[in-house]
């Protein structure tokens, strides 16, 4: 027969440690929704100037000591907002990487207030080889030629724009790409006056990129170059030598005016010519000289 006090002490134990266990889970519950807020991120990659929607985000749990700034718990509030730079999937999606409200999609929410975009033609040498990508930073070369007067050598390489950054190369504005892409267009950010400058010196000559450092924002301050520094000795690091003057031929001095005066008037002394006349009478013959 069993013990009904033991039986009873035992349904006692398992109701007590049954109660400390939904006791102990739930703090831990809550415990975890204090120490974790809701973060919305990239649900797949997010290429520049897309226009947000909910298939392209999602919330997780983010810990509330590390959540970054700028960062949005709404995926509402996200709503047809657009991306100024390229998002990973996984990335939060932060205030400072989206253009202002009510922007459209496509480059032109990308560019910034004050800015412009400008596109040039470009082939596979004056491109950089397809190494000039969207978020690179390059240089502007035109040649051209002199028109003021009393320029002899009229052709000159200057830099006339400097540290412009490449916002797209043909349609393609995607700045995670490394891969060289040979296009036949640049699209450009600049400002209003290097917008006119630009389009000054594609009018009047050749334009060349060139590829720079992005962090490097110190000026050239070069006054360009022409043909004849170019090919000079100082350009080349050889002396230079001076031409040589050209030889004049000897002088030859004139006659005294007498002397040419008197050689005119003295007259010319021919020698006697002496002719002989052979003279045949029958059988005898005979010669007379004149």
């Amino acid at each position: 027969m069993k013990n009904p006090r033991a039986i009873l002490m035992l349904v006692v134990s398992v109701l007590v440690g049954l109660g400390a266990t939904i006791v102990a889970a739930g703090w831990l519950v809550q415990q975890g929704n204090a120490a974790s807020n809701k973060v919305v991120v990239a649900a797949l990659d997010i290429e520049l100037g897309s226009r947000l929607n909910s298939q392209l985000l999602k919330t997780v749990d983010w810990p509330s000591g590390s959540v970054p700034a700028g960062a949005v718990s709404d995926p509402q509030a996200l709503e047809d907002r657009v991306v100024k730079t390229s998002i990973l999937r996984g990335e939060p999606i932060l205030d400072a990487k989206l253009a202002p409200v009510g922007s459209k999609g496509g480059l032109s929410a990308v560019i910034p207030e004050g800015k412009r975009a400008m596109t040039v033609r470009v082939n596979d040498v004056v491109g950089v080889a397809g190494f000039a990508l969207p978020g690179n930073y390059v240089d502007i070369v035109v040649n051209t030629q002199i028109e003021h007067e009393g320029a002899g050598d009229k052709q000159i390489s200057k830099i006339v724009l400097e540290h412009i950054l490449v916002l797209a190369v043909a349609q393609e504005a995607n700045r995670d790409e490394t891969k060289p892409k040979v296009v036949n267009a640049v699209t450009l950010e600049v400002t209003p006056e290097e917008a006119e400058r630009l389009d000054l010196a594609r009018s009047v000559g050749t334009l060349s990129l060139v590829l720079r450092n992005q962090i490097d924002k110190k000026g050239a301050d070069t006054a360009g170059i022409m043909k004849r520094q170019l090919l000079a000795g100082d350009v080349l690091g050889l002396p230079v030598q001076a031409p040589a003057p050209a030889k004049r031929a000897p002088r030859r001095r004139a006659a005294p005016a007498l002397a040419v005066a008197k050689a005119v008037q003295k007259p010319v002394e021919t020698p006697l010519v002496k002719e002989t006349v052979e003279i045949i009478k029958g059988v005898a013959r005979g010669s007379v000289e004149f």
